[in-house]
């Protein structure tokens, strides 16, 4: 009766134990974290990366020309940048829907610019498997034609090692009574784009906490894109259509970093789950 009894508390503390290291070798599962980053058409200096890196893990790269300017203040910037520790948002900038009055046209287009592209991603000296961010100023459902455009343009990326990613609206559009579309569910929809990365503006307050920094960013998800990996949650200037309910801009409309006393880089603020979210860094 004795050995009974301590065979079976032998069996149960094997299975405690068992229980135990189990337990403790499998991991524990850890909430998404984000990071804060800025991007602004214009590189803000070389003097400006310690106070910028204070708060921001990630910036924008301008491939290309930003809107509104001749040519890329960003060239020759990515060494420096990447030694102050920061990760990037590569960017190109797209087209206008106006210039593709044909199909034939869009493709034409299309693959000229992600040749553009890869030459200047080479030039800069990004790695492969960095994502390259094409930039779409325009909201709501995109043409057929745009959309022959952007498949043009991941042709080109793909075999040279690139992956393709787009900055669009992840702003609701009324298209029709009942009816509202994002251009980042335009683009979800369409096969030739679905696996391309997504980096959405939306700077309605709410989901936007507005020109406020906080310590925990919120989510790429909260922008109202479940699968979106950057959220750009300020834009500079406000724009008042969405953005007018918004704290923290200054007066003239502008959002400021952190540090910048003197209101020298005004900036547009993002969320992403990486501190380098088109993997360029390395």
């Amino acid at each position: 009766m004795r050995m009974a009894i301590s065979f079976a508390r032998v069996a149960a503390l094997l299975i405690v134990a068992i229980f135990v290291a189990n337990t403790a070798s499998t991991p524990q599962e850890t909430a998404p974290r984000s990071y804060l980053g800025f991007d602004c058409n214009v590189y803000p200096g070389d003097d400006a990366l310690l106070v910028l890196r204070k708060t921001f893990a990630f910036t924008g790269y301008w491939l290309s020309p930003p809107p509104g300017e001749r040519k890329s203040t960003w060239t020759g910037k990515r060494e420096l940048l990447r030694s102050e520790g920061f990760g990037f948002l590569v960017l190109f900038l797209g087209r206008d829907s106006s210039e593709f009055k044909t199909e034939a046209a869009a493709k034409a287009k299309g693959t000229q610019d992600g040749k553009d592209a890869v030459a200047a991603a080479k030039s800069e000296g990004f790695p492969a498997g960095t994502i390259i961010f094409l930039d779409i100023e325009e909201g709501g459902r995109l043409s057929e034609n745009y959309h022959a455009y952007l498949r043009a343009w991941s042709e080109q990326l793909q075999p040279a090692g690139y992956r393709p990613g787009v900055y669009c609206s992840g702003i609701p559009l009324k298209e029709e009574p009942g009816v509202s579309i994002t251009t980042a569910e335009d683009i979800r929809s369409h096969a030739a784009s679905r696996d391309f990365a997504i980096w959405v503006y939306n700077d309605a307050c709410p989901p936007s906490p507005g020109c406020i920094y906080k310590q925990d960013a919120p989510l790429p998800a909260k922008s109202g894109i479940s699968y979106a990996s950057v959220w750009q949650l300020v834009r500079s200037p406000r724009v008042k259509e969405t953005a007018r309910h918004c704290q923290g801009y200054t007066q003239n409309g502008y959002c400021y970093a952190p540090g910048d006393a003197a209101h020298v880089w005004f900036l547009d603020v993002n969320s992403a789950t990486s501190p380098d979210p088109s993997r360029g860094a390395k």
